[in-house]
C-alpha cells in the first residue's frame, strides 16, 4: 500500500496474499512476510462410544414399572402381573443391567443413566469402539480430534522453533481426565460425543505412540497507520492463528525475539518506515480535503448568487461561520440509519442537554452515532480528554430496545473535524464539531458540505475502518474476557456500520448464543431505519442457530420477545418474506422455543402484524 513489496523482506510466494492484506485494509502496511515450518504431534486414541436405541414394548414396562411401583417389584413379582414366564423377565432384566439401565440388585432399580434414557424414550446399546487421532499444537497450545491422520509433507522452510523458544512438551494424553477429553471432541467438531443426544464417549485408550507431522505457517509483520501499532501475524493460508499470533507479540514486548532473525527486519528499518507511512498516511488526508476545496471552490464560481449555495447537490461548497452550526444541526437532524462525528475533543459546551436530545431523537428512529476523538497519538498525551460524566450521557442514549445508540471511542492521532451522514453527507474542515475554546464568536473558520458521492464514500471507507478496527478490539478482548459488556459494544459498532453479517458470524464461531437476543435488536434498529433489507440473508443464518438452543437457556425469554419483534418488524411491511422465512423447520424451532404457541399457524402469526 505505502511502500513497494519489492523493498520490503517478503517472500515471493506471499506477495499476492500481501497485496490482499493491504487491500483489504487501507491502512495496513505488511513490512515483512515470511514463510516457516513447525512441528504438529499426532497420538492415534480408541474410543468407546454408548449410543441409544429404542426400548421395546417390554423394556418400557419394566423401566416404568421400576420407577413407578412402590415399593420397586422383583422379576417374579412383575411376571406373575404381566402373566408371563419369568424367565422372560429375568432375560430382559439382565440385558438392561448389561446396559447399566438397572441397577445389579433387586428389587427392580433404575440407575441415573437408565432413567436419563427413559426419559428420552431408549436405552443404551453396547458401547462400540471407533478410532480417532489426538493433534498437539504447539502454537495454540491446544490439543484437538480429527478422523483422518495428519499426511507426511516434505516442507523445506525454516524450523520456526530455530528462532522462537516453542515448548513441545506433549501432555501424557492417556492421563487426561475423561471429561477433558470429551470437551475437547466436541470442541473439535466431531459428533462422537453429543450427551443431548444420549451418545456419550464412555472411556478411551492411546493405541501407539506419537508421531512428528511439519506443517506450514506464514509469519508478516504488520503497520497499521492508523493505530500507529505494529504488529505480528501468524496465519495458515488466508486464516489467521490468533492465539499464536497474541503469543508472538507478548513474546516481541519483552524483547524475547528478534525480528531481524525471524524476517530481516531491523529497528532502524522499523523506524523508518513507520515515518514514512505516517508521513504518506497525512500526505493523502491533505490530499483528499485539498480536492475537496477545489471542487468548492469550482462550485462557487458556477453557482449563481441568487441560489443557498450550501444547499447544492452533488457539489463541495464552502461554510463560513454563522453558517457552519445551522447546516450542522440540518445535516443531523437529516439522519436516517447512521452518523459518524470525528472531533479532536468533546465538551459539554457543545454537548449539551438540547444536543443530547437531538441524538436520542435520531436514536428514537432507527439511528446509529459513532463519535471519535483524539488528537494525541497516544490516549496518555492527550491533553484535553473527555470528563467521564460527559462520555456517560452519550452512552446513555439508547435505541428503542435499550442498546447503547451512540459509541464513543478515543481514536486519536488526527486533527481533522468530519461529519458523514448516511455515507451521502461529508463535512469537514476547520470547525471542532462537539467543542469551542470557551467561545462563541465566528473565528473566520471555513468548512465544507461534500455530496459528491466518490469523495463521501473515500472519507467514508477512511473513517469506517477506523471504527471497524476499534469494534475488532473489543471483541477480542471480550472473547479473551468472556467479557459481554465488550461483546455488545462490538456488536453496535458492527451494526452501526451495516456489518451485521460479521456480528452474526462472530457470534457462531465463538460460540457466544447469549448474544443472539442482543444481535436481534441490533438488526431491529437496522430494519427501522431501512439500513437492512427484510429479505437479508442473514435472518436465514440466525433463524439456522435455533436448533443449537435449548429451551433451558437463561436467555430464552429475551430471545422468544426478540424474534416476535423481528419477525414482526419484517411482516408489517413485507408479510410475503416473513412468511418464506418461517420454513416447516424453522417453525418446528420456534413451537419448540416456546416463540409462538402450540396450535399458532405461520400464516395467522404473520396476520397479528399486518
Amino acid at each position: 500500500m505505502f511502500l513497494a513489496s519489492s523493498a520490503k523482506p517478503i517472500d515471493d510466494n506471499l506477495k499476492n496474499l500481501v497485496d490482499e492484506i493491504e487491500a483489504q485494509t487501507p491502512s495496513f502496511s505488511v513490512l515483512a512476510a515470511r514463510q516457516f515450518r513447525y512441528s504438529l504431534r499426532q497420538t492415534p486414541i480408541e474410543l468407546n462410544i454408548k449410543e441409544p436405541r429404542q426400548f421395546n414394548v417390554l423394556e418400557e414396562f419394566i423401566i416404568r414399572a421400576a420407577i413407578e411401583f412402590q415399593p420397586p417389584p422383583t422379576e417374579d413379582e412383575l411376571a406373575s402381573v404381566l402373566g408371563l414366564d419369568s424367565i422372560f423377565i429375568r432375560s430382559t432384566t439382565s440385558t438392561l443391567r448389561t446396559l447399566q439401565t438397572l441397577s445389579t440388585t433387586s428389587p427392580l432399580t433404575v440407575t441415573p443413566e437408565g432413567r436419563s434414557f427413559y426419559e428420552k424414550g431408549s436405552v443404551p446399546q453396547p458401547p462400540y469402539p471407533i478410532q480417532i487421532n489426538a493433534i498437539t499444537d504447539p502454537l495454540s497450545d491446544k490439543i484437538t480430534f480429527q478422523s483422518e491422520s495428519l499426511n507426511e509433507m516434505v516442507i523445506n522452510l525454516p524450523d520456526l522453533a530455530d528462532f522462537i523458544t516453542i515448548d513441545h512438551t506433549i501432555n501424557d494424553i492417556a492421563s487426561l481426565p475423561l471429561e477433558e477429553i470429551q470437551k475437547s471432541i466436541q470442541a473439535s467438531g466431531l459428533a462422537l460425543h453429543v450427551p443431548e443426544e444420549g451418545k456419550i464417549v464412555t472411556s478411551y485408550k492411546v493405541l501407539a505412540s506419537t508421531q512428528k507431522f511439519w506443517r506450514k505457517i506464514s509469519l508478516f509483520i504488520i503497520f497499521d497507520a492508523l493505530e500507529d501499532k505494529l504488529s505480528i501475524q501468524i496465519r495458515n493460508g488466508k486464516q489467521i492463528l490468533e492465539s499464536a499470533s497474541n503469543w508472538l507479540e507478548v513474546l516481541h514486548a519483552k524483547g524475547k525475539i528478534s525480528l531481524q532473525a525471524l524476517c530481516k527486519l531491523s529497528t532502524e528499518t522499523i523506524s523508518f518506515e513507520r515515518e514514512t507511512i505516517l508521513k504518506q498516511k497525512n500526505s493523502e488526508i491533505e490530499a483528499r480535503l485539498e480536492n475537496i476545496r477545489k471542487k468548492a471552490l469550482e462550485t462557487s464560481t458556477k453557482t449563481s448568487d441568487k441560489v443557498d449555495k450550501y444547499k447544492a447537490l452533488a457539489e463541495a461548497v464552502q461554510l463560513r461561520d454563522g453558517q457552519i452550526s445551522q447546516v450542522f444541526l440540518e445535516v443531523l437532524n437529516s439522519a436516517k440509519s447512521q452518523v459518524i462525528i470525528y472531533s479532536p475533543w468533546v465538551n459539554q459546551a457543545v454537548v449539551n442537554e438540547k444536543f443530547l436530545t437531538l441524538l436520542q431523537k435520531l436514536a428514537n428512529r432507527g439511528v446509529w452515532i459513532l463519535i471519535g476523538h483524539g488528537i494525541a497519538r497516544q490516549l496518555e498525551d492527550e491533553d484535553k480528554v473527555i470528563s467521564p460524566e460527559l462520555e456517560k450521557k452519550l452512552r446513555a442514549i439508547k435505541t428503542p430496545d435499550d442498546l447503547p445508540s451512540v459509541q464513543i471511542f478515543w481514536l486519536g492521532d488526527s486533527h481533522v473535524k468530519e461529519v458523514i451522514v448516511d455515507k451521502k453527507i461529508y463535512l469537514c474542515g476547520s470547525h471542532n464539531w462537539l467543542s469551542y475554546r470557551g467561545d462563541y464568536l465566528p473565528r473566520g473558520e471555513a468548512v465544507y458540505k461534500v455530496t459528491i458521492p466518490n469523495q463521501v464514500q473515500e472519507a467514508y471507507e477512511f473513517l469506517a475502518n477506523r471504527f471497524q478496527n476499534q469494534a475488532q478490539k473489543l471483541w477480542q478482548n471480550a472473547i479473551e474476557n468472556r467479557d459481554s459488556k465488550l461483546a455488545v459494544e462490538s456488536l453496535c459498532v458492527w451494526g452501526a456500520l451495516g456489518m451485521e453479517d460479521i456480528a452474526l458470524k462472530e457470534i457462531e464461531k465463538n460460540n457466544w448464543l447469549e448474544l443472539l437476543p442482543v444481535w436481534l435488536n441490533v438488526a431491529l434498529q437496522g430494519l427501522r431505519s431501512k439500513n437492512i433489507q427484510a429479505d437479508s440473508a442473514i435472518f436465514k443464518t440466525a433463524l439456522s442457530l435455533l436448533s443449537q438452543i435449548s429451551i433451558e437457556e437463561a436467555f430464552i425469554d429475551l430471545l422468544q420477545y426478540g424474534w416476535r419483534k423481528v419477525i414482526g418488524a419484517i411482516a408489517t411491511n413485507n408479510p410475503k418474506t416473513a412468511l418464506n422465512l418461517l420454513s416447516d423447520e424453522v417453525w418446528a424451532q420456534f413451537l419448540r422455543l416456546n416463540i409462538v404457541q402450540e396450535g399458532d399457524l405461520p400464516d395467522n402469526f404473520i396476520l397479528q402484524y399486518r
